[in-house]
């Protein structure tokens, strides 16, 4: 049985927009995975640790056959590969590629390295506007209908880049 899956991307180290589309096409090569869509590109200020540049921030749509821990790994499996090493970087520092499994179908997951749907997106304007770009009536479970939630949300400084 298939799932609709939403995987977040950002970055703002490097050729961020040659990182998105390398992860793309590996996502899309994930076996049982077929990549649907990508919203467009959206550059957001960085916070956390706002000393650094801004990043850019997109949501990838993929239907997928793999449990959502294997799709997990996966993905952090493509983060290595492009240079990312999670265990000696700052919290929300500087990165060339973030993946996040943002929601897989309508599943409530809370197990050690694995929290679906994220335990942010709904306060995340940066991921959920690109998320609502591509899939405008996804819901959020526990939260509603993703498409109410960004108004009551700071999207100040996040735009759509051309």
């Amino acid at each position: 049985m298939s799932v609709r899956a939403f995987v977040g991307l950002g970055g703002n180290v490097g050729d961020v927009s040659g990182a998105f589309a390398s992860a793309a096409a590996r996502m899309d090569e994930l076996p049982g995975t077929q990549l649907l869509r990508v919203s467009r590109r959206y550059r957001a200020p960085a916070w956390g640790m706002a000393a650094q540049p801004d990043f850019l921030n997109a949501v990838a749509m993929l239907e997928t056959t793999l449990p959502a821990r294997d799709l997990l790994e996966a993905l952090l499996a493509i983060e290595r590969a492009q240079g990312r090493d999670r265990a000696s970087e700052t919290r929300w520092g500087p990165r060339t590629l973030d993946l996040d499994l943002l929601l897989y179908g309508d599943a409530v997951v809370d197990e050690p390295g694995l929290r679906v749907p994220h335990p942010h997106l709904h306060e995340r304007a940066f991921a959920l506007k690109p998320l609502l770009d591509i899939a405008p009536e996804t819901s959020i479970p526990g939260h509603g209908p993703a498409r109410d939630l960004p108004a009551a949300m700071a999207a100040d400084g996040i735009e759509a880049v051309p």
